[in-house]
Parts: C-alpha cells; structure tokens; sequence
C-alpha cells in the first residue's frame, strides 16, 4: 500500500506537547482528527509529517514555530481604551476574547495587561513562536 499523499483523507490520533513536555492538546479520548491532506486547514509541518506514513504507523516530529503557528509578532499585540471596552465586560489578564474583523469573522485575543484606562491585547495565535513535539498514530488512510 503506498502511504499517505496529497487528496487522502486520513483519521490520526495525536498529542501535541510544549518543549516542557506539557501536554497542549490531544484527540485521544475521543474522535480522531479528520482530515484532507493538502486543504491546508491544519498546521503545514503536521501535514507534510503525514506524508508516507501507512495506516497503524505511530511517530512523533518536532516542529520548528515557523512550520507550526509561526513566530510571535509584536504588531499584533494592541493597546486600546479601555472606554472602547462594554462597561458590563469585567476583565483579567489571561481572559481569551473574540474580537471581529473587518469582515466580522471572529479574532481571538487574550487580555495580556491592564490599566486604568487601556487594555492590551494580543492578537497573536497562543502557540506562536513556540517549538512543538507531536506524536502521531494514523488509524485510518481513505486514498
């Protein structure tokens, strides 16, 4: 059989882990992800780690931040009133909001500072700039 390609659809069981070893994400527990190799709706370097592994092969890949969220960038950290914030809304550092975009689809940002009068939030995607170690077990390759 030849292994995974581009156009297969392919069920994996993965976890996903920072380079403390802290787990950040994982399938096991529950359905396997599924997906279309070459849709690009994952992560690149997951993707291209697929390729050519068979149905029942278990690996695990480090990935570099520029083939997983990319780096962190400082343009997408933002300072603003704290006027231009609900008055019910009652914040704290750490508390992840949906913001929307211009075309009104949902950006994540996390309230990173406080003040009196701003509130600072970074845009940036958690993961980004930060290695990442995922182990893999391909349980199912629909070619």
């Amino acid at each position: 059989m030849q292994g995974i390609r581009e156009g297969d659809q392919v069920k994996v069981h993965y976890t996903g882990k920072l380079e403390s070893g802290e787990v950040f994400d994982s399938s096991h527990g529950q359905e396997p992800l599924n997906l279309k190799i070459g849709e690009g709706k994952i992560i690149p370097g997951f993707e291209q780690a697929l390729i050519g592994m068979q149905p029942g092969e278990k690996k695990s890949f480090d990935l570099s931040p520029d083939q997983a969220f990319g780096e962190r960038k400082d343009e997408l950290v933002h300072v603003i009133e704290r006027k231009q914030v609900p008055p019910d809304l009652k914040l704290e550092v750490g508390m992840q909001l949906a913001l929307e975009g211009q075309g009104q689809e949902p950006i994540p940002a996390q309230v990173v500072d406080l003040s009196e009068s701003t509130v600072t939030l970074d845009t940036n995607h958690p993961l980004a700039g930060k290695a990442l170690t995922f182990e893999v077990d391909i349980v199912n390759v629909d070619q």
